[in-house]
């Protein structure tokens, strides 16, 4: 395959398992050929192919179950909890897309790249972490986490406790020549799943895993430049993104430009918990060469719909 466009397509971390399903293999086997049909598509249209997942569905349930296996199996810290969905995710949707393609009859080799991520031990997200993972605590089983597992915990409203993580920026890839060398080679890449495998670096070189969770668009940025993406499609839950989201008067974006976006961005039109992060990458993407960025709903992303951004 010897397109010079190359899309990084960042699936949702609903992407396998949607809101108030149950995490059985055949539910996110079922999700998973659906992001292939839809991957398969843009390959009709001549694109290299890069995937990035979410994984916070996976990762939560992972989390629930080590928290009732705790006093017979001693749990896993994140860093190890993020590697394994990115195996277990990647194993899914890289078998969905090779049978899509053999029903399609076309040819190409697919592949899941376990991705480390570094991150800064000095970024300010360690020392206020704030993103929740893992099941809802007891107030019995919160205090324990804070007092004797020196862990932050927040308590969200209408849930409960939870155990707070940093999300710290990433850096670079550990694997970015690795993938380059891939997608040159025209192989179809899963990467950075759930943002990446947190590392930081030691002042010898040596990587350290740690106790965070990147945000997957941010690190999809990364995967575009390494491989010199042409298009990033960001799937999310809906099929535009809005203006006013959420009032009476919302209505959708459909073709804009970065200029637009920025000014939207810094009227607090998109939330830092929502479409904020989105956004921010979506114009980090455009920045440094970008062509064009793709928000839509995985339903609506084979019809070609959804909020265009050009620089």
């Amino acid at each position: 395959m010897n397109s010079r466009k190359v899309a990084v397509v960042a699936l949702g971390g609903n992407a396998l398992l949607r809101t108030g399903e149950v995490a059985t293999p055949e539910t996110q086997s079922a999700r998973a050929e659906q992001a292939a049909h839809c991957v398969a598509e843009l390959m009709t249209r001549g694109f290299r192919i890069v995937m990035i997942h979410g994984n916070g569905p996976q990762v939560g349930n992972l989390l629930l179950q080590m928290e009732f296996a705790a006093v017979r199996v001693p749990p896993s810290p994140l860093d190890v909890v993020v590697a394994a969905t990115q195996g277990t995710m990647g194993y899914l949707l890289e078998r969905a897309l090779r049978n899509e393609l053999l029903h399609r009859k076309l040819s190409a080799e697919v592949t899941t790249l376990l991705t480390l991520v570094e991150v800064d031990p000095a970024d300010p997200a360690f020392e206020h972490p704030e993103k929740p993972v893992g099941p809802v605590l007891s107030p019995e089983r919160a205090r324990h986490v804070r007092v004797v597992e020196h862990a932050s915990v927040v308590e969200e409203r209408g849930r409960g406790f939870r155990k707070a993580v940093p999300s710290p920026l990433p850096i670079s890839l550990v694997e970015g020549g690795i993938l380059r060398t891939l997608v040159n080679a025209g192989i179809i890449v899963m990467a950075g799943g759930g943002g990446g495998i947190p590392v930081v670096r030691e002042a010898d070189g040596v990587l350290r895993g740690i106790e965070a969770v990147i945000d997957k668009d941010r690190t999809a940025v990364l995967l575009a430049r390494a491989v010199s993406a042409t298009h990033l499609f960001i799937l999310t839950e809906v099929e535009f993104v809005q203006e006013h989201f959420g009032r009476p008067e919302a209505t959708p974006i459909v073709r804009t430009n970065a200029s637009r976006m920025r000014e939207l961005l810094a009227q607090g039109e998109f939330p830092p918990g929502n479409m904020g992060p989105k956004i921010e990458s979506a114009l980090d993407f455009l920045e440094t060469g970008g062509e064009e960025v793709i928000i839509t709903s995985l339903e609506a992303l084979p019809r070609g719909t959804g909020t265009h951004i050009h620089p």
